[in-house]
């Protein structure tokens, strides 16, 4: 076997039978890619089958001597694990190489939130004077209403807005679609919106069932949506760091502090893994521990 023909095979395995977006696709090549980069600087011609865990382990030393973080590394070593269980899958090999490889540990970031009173205050600070204002407002809303991905909300149909049910049709990573509950505000907000700014604007051909448009009736962008919370921020007088994410964040937290079942919230964050949503746990985690500090007699 050659390098070439298992890593095109494995790229149309990705492609036709995981239906994964060229962005993943593209992903998962890159990190194979580096594996067969330190081979050939190294000058070992080692076929795939012929991989052991020994040269994996000084290939994952090499990388984190180039400076690539324990989390790129894991993200690497994911990669090269999902290849080899390929050409296992496909009779290529007998043993996976990758089975005895530890992943670096990671060091994980808890997200940023604003607390209810933080969201409000940036709410407030929206001029809803302006048709601005009122686009701006109802994204706002969309987003700690839903805990959308800033491109799930840029991303959002009219087609896929069922009002009367109080549900979005969101296509996630990978395309894959999921429904997720939008509250009352929100889809009031939305309303205004439709009904009196987007039906004026003049809308490109191609962007007639985006929700969200720019004033020239295009879909808007990633940057417009982080200026807009940049400059809201300001203008509330919060000294954090906040971009759409933390309305995810907080969307996410404010949940399962207030009770909510974990394996709900990541269904409507779309997390492949229960692990993801469980970084969510922190502040519910940290509340108990003030509660016993404040009021256990041996605290």
């Amino acid at each position: 076997m050659t390098w070439s023909i298992c890593v095109k095979q494995f790229e149309e395995y990705l492609k036709l039978e995981k239906s994964l977006s060229k962005h993943s696709v593209e992903a998962y090549i890159r990190d194979v890619s580096k594996l067969t980069d330190f081979l050939k600087l190294k000058g070992l011609q080692i076929a795939p089958e012929n991989i052991t865990p020994l040269v994996l382990r000084e290939f994952l030393e090499w990388v984190a001597e180039l400076g690539m973080t324990p989390h790129s590394q894991a993200r690497t070593l994911s990669g090269i694990r999902a290849f080899y269980k390929f050409l296992i899958m496909e009779d290529m090999l007998q043993v996976d190489p990758t089975d005895t490889i530890e992943a670096p540990k990671l060091n994980r970031k808890l997200p940023d939130t604003l607390d209810f009173h933080e969201i409000e205050q940036i709410l407030a600070a929206v001029d809803l004077s302006t048709p601005e204002g009122t686009r701006n407002r109802a994204m706002l809303e969309t987003l700690y209403s839903s805990g959308l991905r800033v491109s799930e909300l840029l991303d959002l149909r009219i087609s896929n807005l069922y009002e009367d049910m109080g549900f979005l049709k969101v296509a996630g990573k990978g395309d894959k679609e999921r429904l997720v509950p939008i509250g009352r505000d929100a889809l009031k907000h939305i309303k205004l919106y439709r009904e009196g700014v987007r039906c004026h604007l003049k809308i490109k051909k191609g962007h007639e069932d985006i929700i969200f448009l720019n004033r020239r009736g295009a879909q808007m962008t990633r940057v417009m949506v982080f200026t807009i919370i940049k400059d809201l921020t300001a203008k509330a007088g919060i000294q954090k760091t906040v971009s759409p994410h933390t309305f995810r964040h907080s969307f996410a937290t404010h949940l399962i502090e207030g009770g909510a079942d974990l394996r709900a919230v990541q269904e409507m964050l779309g997390h492949e893994s229960i692990t993801t949503t469980e970084i969510y746990t922190h502040l519910d985690r940290d509340y108990l521990k003030q509660v016993i500090k404040d009021y256990h007699p041996r605290s």
